[in-house]
């Protein structure tokens, strides 16, 4: 499968939208297209999913390694692979989508605001090709994409500015319902603020697809990868049974998580935030996402209770960031409202103004737990707005190599067969297998 990568010059430059109208266009020109995401973000692969009919693959150095990187790349689907950049270009200490884009050996498409400049478009695509040179990174800075630029003499300007090793791929055009509305953690969801598919066209028809796809290549060889496809299998029979929480309350999962999880687990979705209680299940897993925006639904609904249940009864439980959240004994919304969860670990967290942790983590366990063997290293992603208070008695499960956790030292809260950590951890790291170890015993 050939690819490309649309990288920013910054964070905030339209990196999301001019990859929707690339998704777009190519379709347009008879293409099947795979998007993916370079980084641990979640939220940019809900709007990808929505206009691309597909999973979203995660591509992350850090959280993978190269050779996962490769495997989750070859698990696509389609003729081209168009992956949104993190960022800037260079931006990222642990990844980047340089890093990214030289791992795969793909070649980089950047996204410049145009909105005020036509020959500076040129001089800053010209300086970001240059500067893989300063800094020794092996990638290939191929074209260029105008966000927010007029046509006319604006979009000729920009063109005719550029030099022959820079192709022009089109323009993005400066239109108020092209931008996603945000929050906290980020843009809102796909399904919840998607773009108008009339101004989605018309972005697409801006865009040389012809030169897009001129450019796209073959990655570079790696890892074998397995077949596409999301994993889906019917009731496993006497494979374990693990409930997960699938709903507006509980949406941060990668794609490969639910392909792991289906690999060796009959996976039960259930909606907790919608009313629904916990099924019978061997395990329980409690992903990321908005526990805080949905804390009366939940706390009104069987679930938690359920959970709390399954979890004094040595069901292991695992639950990362909302689903520590979900397990802790209350969450105080950013109005000031608390309200009851599971109960299950002995913290109690409150949402904050300001987001209280964002980096690449890198964990050491202290003892064997549902992710990890003792003194394995586990590495994952923090990105959260709140803050957890534990109790004098909270067992914590790993000290903190790199990033912030719990306290700032510790990670990973237990009590029973369970764990709730705000580390988002990736199946190539091993933690999905660690987990279903458990379960199985």
């Amino acid at each position: 499968m050939r690819g490309l990568v649309l990288a920013g010059t910054a964070s905030g430059v339209g990196k999301t939208v001019a990859t929707l109208a690339t998704l777009r266009a190519l379709e347009a020109a008879g293409r099947s297209v795979q998007p993916a995401k370079a980084g641990p973000d979640f939220i940019d692969p809900s709007h990808h999913a929505r206009v691309a009919g597909r999973p979203s693959r995660t591509l992350d150095p850090w959280l993978q390694g190269e050779d996962g990187l490769r495997r989750n790349y070859a698990r696509g689907e389609g003729d081209v692979c168009v992956i949104e950049g993190m960022m800037g270009l260079y931006d990222g200490s642990a990844a980047s989508t340089a890093g990214v884009a030289a791992a795969l050996d793909l070649p980089v498409v950047l996204v410049v605001d145009a909105s005020a400049g036509m020959e500076s478009v040129a001089a800053t695509a010209l300086g970001f090709e240059a500067y893989a040179e300063e800094v020794d990174a092996d990638i290939d800075v191929a074209g260029v994409i105008a966000q927010r630029a007029h046509g006319g003499r604006h979009e000729d300007g920009i063109r005719e500015a550029l030099p022959e090793s820079l192709a022009y791929c089109g323009r993005i055009p400066p239109r108020e319902d092209l931008e996603i509305p945000d929050r906290h953690l980020g843009l809102r969801m796909g399904e919840e603020a998607p773009l108008d598919d009339d101004a989605l066209d018309a972005a697409a028809e801006s865009l040389r697809t012809d030169r897009l796809l001129d450019l796209a290549r073959e990655p570079a060889a790696g890892a074998p990868g397995s077949p596409g496809g999301d994993g889906a299998q019917g009731d496993r029979g006497d494979a374990p049974r693990i409930a997960a929480a699938d709903d507006a309350a509980f949406r941060f999962v990668y794609p490969a998580t639910r392909e792991r999880l289906r690999e060796r687990a009959t996976v039960v979705p259930f909606a907790p935030a919608a009313g629904d209680d916990l099924p019978q299940c061997d395990g329980v897993y409690l992903p990321g996402g908005y526990p805080e925006l949905h804390a009366g639904a939940l706390a009104e609904g069987p679930a938690l209770d359920s959970i709390a249940d399954a979890a004094a009864e040595g069901t292991p439980v695992l639950g990362e960031c909302g689903g520590l959240m979900a397990l802790a004994e209350t969450l105080t919304t950013v109005e000031g409202d608390a309200h009851e969860m599971a109960g299950v670990l002995p913290a109690t967290v409150e949402r904050r103004e300001r987001y209280q942790a964002l980096d690449h983590v890198e964990l050491r366990a202290r003892r064997g737990t549902l992710t990890a063997g003792s003194g394995d290293r586990l590495r994952g992603h923090e990105f959260h707005y709140s803050a957890a208070e534990v109790g004098a008695d909270a067992r914590f499960a790993f000290d903190v190599e790199r990033g912030t956790g719990i306290d700032g030292d510790r990670e990973g809260l237990i009590e029973h067969r369970t764990l709730g950590t705000y580390c988002h951890v990736h199946p190539e790291s091993g933690a999905f297998d660690a987990f279903l170890d458990e379960v199985e015993r």
